[in-house]
């Protein structure tokens, strides 16, 4: 039995939870999530609380009741706080500038590149060094910001490329000097 699954999800003040034909809708103040589970379970709304009931005693039912709970409690956090997730250019001549609908990178290629932003997504470039995307969708802002890094990764003997801010990059001594 999962631990995960069995814990109560508490819903703040105007966000409703739906579960109907293996569809979950979570709507909030700050939009609406509709994602599809292949749960057998039942997803259970009401005073203001959210519990996940598990019909099927199997692995594989037990494994995909706290995999639930934990998609249900992310769709509710995205539409009360939403998601942010920062990142840091670090190199000479690198910048990174929001335009529009596109996200202009320069990253120590031959060309720049334009990454064209998603519907839903947010990014804001505060300075040239640093990118901060934003949205409601917990796994459509990690995976931008992830497309984003894949540019230009960190490397490890100067640390140079784009890097999340919590991200520690391990350094590499690089080659002895002679003798």
């Amino acid at each position: 039995m999962s631990r995960i699954g069995k814990l109560v999800i508490k819903l703040p003040e105007k966000v409703n939870v739906s579960f109907q034909d293996s569809k979950v809708t979570v709507t909030g103040p700050k939009g609406s999530l509709q994602k599809t589970i292949r749960f057998s379970g039942s997803i259970v709304s009401e005073n203001n609380e959210v519990n996940i009931l598990n019909n099927d005693a199997t692995k594989k039912g037990n494994a995909l009741y706290g995999l639930t709970r934990s998609l249900v409690s992310n769709m509710v956090t995205g539409v009360t706080a939403g998601y942010k997730r920062t990142m840091k250019i670090v190199g000479v001549g690198y910048k990174a500038q929001a335009q529009g609908k596109s996200l202009l990178l320069n990253l120590g290629f031959s060309h720049s590149i334009n990454f064209p932003i998603p519907e839903g997504i947010k990014i804001e470039t505060p300075d040239q060094n640093t990118i901060v995307v934003n949205g409601i969708d917990r796994e459509l802002v990690g995976q931008v910001a992830a497309n984003i890094r894949g540019f230009r990764e960190p490397e490890p003997y100067k640390g140079k490329g784009i890097m999340y801010t919590d991200e520690v990059i391990k350094r590499k001594a690089g080659k002895a000097g002679a003798k």
